[in-house]
């Protein structure tokens, strides 16, 4: 079993002696926030760095108003680096009026050096960046920024990768029920479009009993679902002598006692093997969703986008998918506007939508990022162009989406009950196994509960349900 190790351990310690002190100037718990873009990895090193922020002795809040607030970064699409300095031009006020107010910037977009030299020309109130490499650093960086040695100083702490994996940081859940869980980091694939590879470094994979001791403490602790979690998880295990592939591991998971459903999250179709199809077929409890990103049904594009499979395997494997693992749902990623992509091609994305039947696509217009090959490409497509090829294809998947859903009704599901219905507090929201949200009457009583419901009112990517019984 894996540690924090000692340097870590007593960057903690001095750091709490830190937050100890400023609790006593402010007359009050300091509080925390962080503000998380992007994925779902994001989301679990936000739950890394208010487990810190908590075991060092904040109140974590959501507000950025708090007195140490960080934004953990996305850089895969340009509006979310847009989102980012917009939040940060808006917090100068609220630093300016709360001298002890700490900001810090991480995640993905400080691995790019044009981002923190902006930073620092641009918002110099900005007190600590660090990148995705050293998370497991911020105890000790949050014992810098408080140092007076630092007061006033911005200070800077990027790595440009690590091979290091470390075990059991603090981490403060954001569900009592359910938790994502890493098994492996970074990307090997360099799809010509994708940062991802160059602020996330390359693959780097969890030894299998780490994992497995992760999810029985987690089982130990009321969760009973898991979401397993990497950029491409059909490749955990690669290049390392962990001794099992993601299938294994998927199994194992699968047979831990009081996890009553598993995830994943993604799976890369050109690494999708016939074994973890016939894992998920084997195990009720593997749920009967798969997000598979198709990005473009043109063979031309997909070679120029080095996704390294064409629209015939594509379709063969997501029909093999639903052949095999019964009420099977595909949900996709579709890049409109690549350079070079002409209505040709868009036609002939939209024709593979129409034959895969996905529950949902999450469909985007391409965004240039400074680093990657594509960016350099010369046949940028007018914005006008890639526009009304997103319309029509976001039109064709609204439809192939409720023609799925529709499929649905009368049927009778499972649902993990995950909050009170923001619209509707006599309804709330759960979801089932095949990933489909469905509303139905209840109360904040049932959050955590597995719920049967008979689906009867579809609305293209939801339903209104009746709950059956308590199961």
């Amino acid at each position: 079993m894996g540690s924090i190790g000692f340097d870590t351990k007593e960057a903690l310690d001095r750091a709490k002696k830190r937050v100890d002190r400023l609790s006593e100037t402010l007359g009050r718990t300091p509080t925390a926030s962080v503000v998380t873009f992007g994925c779902q990895m994001n989301a679990r090193d936000s739950e890394k760095l208010e487990g810190i922020l908590e075991s060092a002795g904040f109140e974590i809040i959501e507000s950025e108003d708090a007195d140490f607030l960080i934004f953990n970064t996305c850089t895969v699409r340009e509006n979310a680096d847009n989102r980012l300095f917009g939040r940060l031009g808006r917090v100068s006020a609220a630093k300016r009026s709360n001298p002890w107010m700490k900001l810090a910037v991480c995640g993905c977009m400080m691995q790019e050096n044009v981002n923190v030299e902006r930073i620092k020309k641009s918002y110099p109130f900005v007190d600590l960046i660090f990148g995705t490499h050293n998370i497991f650093t911020f105890p000790a960086l949050l014992d810098a920024v408080y140092a007076d040695e630092n007061s006033g100083h911005m200070l800077i702490d990027l790595w440009d990768g690590t091979d290091r994996i470390v075990e059991d940081l603090p981490i403060r859940r954001k569900y009592a029920f359910k938790s994502g869980v890493n098994i492996m980091f970074g990307c090997n694939n360099f799809c010509s479009y994708c940062i991802v590879p160059y602020v996330r470094g390359r693959e780097r994979s969890r030894r299998p009993e780490e994992i497995l001791d992760e999810v029985k403490r987690l089982a130990a602790d009321g969760v009973s679902e898991v979401m397993l979690l990497g950029q491409n998880v059909n490749s955990y295990g690669k290049g390392t002598d962990c001794g099992i592939a993601f299938p294994e591991l998927l199994e194992r998971v699968s047979g831990i006692d009081g996890i009553r459903r598993v995830r994943f999250m993604t799976s890369h179709p050109k690494d999708m093997s016939d074994d973890l199809i016939e894992v998920i077929a084997a195990h009720d409890n593997i749920s009967r969703h798969i997000h598979l990103p198709l990005q473009s049904g043109s063979d031309r594009i997909l070679a120029r986008m080095n996704r390294g499979y064409d629209r015939e395997r594509y379709l063969d494997l997501a029909l093999r998918i639903k052949d095999r693992v019964r009420d099977a749902a595909l949900t996709t990623d579709i890049i409109i506007g690549f350079p070079g992509e002409t209505a040709e091609d868009v036609d002939l994305t939209i024709d593979v939508v129409k034959q895969a039947g996905f529950q949902n696509a999450f469909t985007f217009i391409y965004s240039k990022r400074t680093g990657t090959p594509a960016a350099s490409f010369e046949d940028q497509v007018d914005p006008a162009l890639a526009r009304e090829g997103f319309d029509r294809l976001l039109k064709v998947v609204q439809e192939t989406a409720a023609a799925e859903t529709a499929k649905l009704a009368g049927t009778e599901g499972e649902a993990l009950v995950e909050s009170v219905n923001a619209d509707d507090k006599a309804l709330v929201t759960g979801r089932l196994s095949n990933n489909m949200l469905v509303h139905f009457p209840g109360d904040a009583s049932m959050i955590g509960d597995y719920v049967r419901v008979r689906l009867t009112d579809p609305h293209g990517f939801y339903y209104i349900g009746k709950r059956i019984e308590n199961t």
